[in-house]
C-alpha cells in the first residue's frame, strides 16, 4: 500500500524510480533473492522481463513463487545491504528544505519500497504483494505497470497540490519512459538507451545529489 506524509507548503514534486536508479546496477527483487540464495533463478526472471517475454504481472507471479521462504529478516537484510546511491537522504532533506516533495514510484514490492519513507521520502508506491511470509497468492490488481507510474504521479499531484508541470522524474529504463514523456523535466540516471532521447538531463555515477543538482542548478 502507498505511504505518504503531506505538508501543504510544497510546490514541486520529484519522482524517483527505485530499481537501477536509487539502487545502482540492481533491483529490489534481485537483492531480496540474493538473501534467499536464488541468484540464478532471479537472473533468469530478470532477463525474461527485460526482453519483454513477460509483463509485470507475469514477473510478480513468478517471483512470488520463488520467495516461498521469504521472511521480514530477509527483506530487512536486502534493504540494508543493497548498493544504494550515495547521499539519498541528504538529497531528500534538501528537497524538503526548499518546500518541495519527493516520492518513490516503483514496480518492485511495496514492502521494500515503503522502507524509503524512513529516509525522507514523502510518499512511496510499489506493487502490492501479500504480507511476508506469504500465505496468499498475488492479486494482479495490486501489481504496478509502467503506465501506472503516470497514474500515480497524477494522484500525487492532486494530493500535494501541484500539477504535472511541477514534476521532475528520475529513472533509468524503459519502465520509466511513459513517465518521462508526461512531465517537463527528467533525469536519466545510469540509464539505458530507452531514456536517452527523452531525458532533459543525463547522469552517470553513484551519487544522487549530483543527479539532483542538474535540476537544482537550473531553477
Amino acid at each position: 500500500m502507498p505511504v505518504s506524509l503531506i505538508s501543504p507548503s510544497m510546490t514541486r514534486l520529484h519522482l524517483f524510480d527505485l530499481d537501477g536508479t536509487l539502487l545502482h546496477g540492481t533491483a529490489a527483487p534481485v537483492e531480496i533473492s540474493r538473501q534467499l540464495g536464488i541468484d540464478a533463478e532471479i537472473a533468469d526472471l530478470e532477463r525474461d522481463f527485460v526482453a519483454r517475454r513477460i509483463d509485470s504481472h507475469g514477473y510478480a507471479r513468478r517471483v512470488h513463487a520463488l520467495w516461498g521462504d521469504l521472511t521480514e529478516a530477509h527483506v530487512a537484510a536486502a534493504f540494508q545491504e543493497a548498493p544504494w546511491l550515495r547521499r539519498i537522504r541528504y538529497t531528500w532533506a534538501d528537497i524538503r528544505s526548499r518546500g518541495e516533495y519527493c516520492a518513490v514510484v516503483s514496480l518492485s514490492p511495496s514492502f521494500f519500497v515503503e522502507r524509503l519513507i524512513g529516509w525522507g521520502a514523502h510518499a512511496a508506491y510499489g506493487s502490492r504483494f501479500p504480507a511476508v511470509p506469504f500465505s496468499e497468492p498475488v492479486d494482479p490488481a495490486g501489481i504496478l505497470t509502467p503506465a501506472a507510474k503516470v497514474e500515480i504521479a497524477d494522484r500525487l499531484c492532486e494530493e500535494f497540490g501541484v500539477t504535472r508541470a511541477d514534476c521532475v522524474a528520475y529513472g533509468d529504463s524503459l519502465s520509466d519512459a511513459e513517465l518521462f514523456g508526461s512531465v517537463p523535466v527528467s533525469v536519466a540516471v545510469n540509464a539505458d538507451r530507452h531514456l536517452l532521447g527523452l531525458a532533459t538531463y543525463t547522469y552517470a555515477g553513484r551519487d544522487l545529489w549530483d543527479a539532483y543538482e542538474l535540476v537544482r542548478r537550473a531553477r
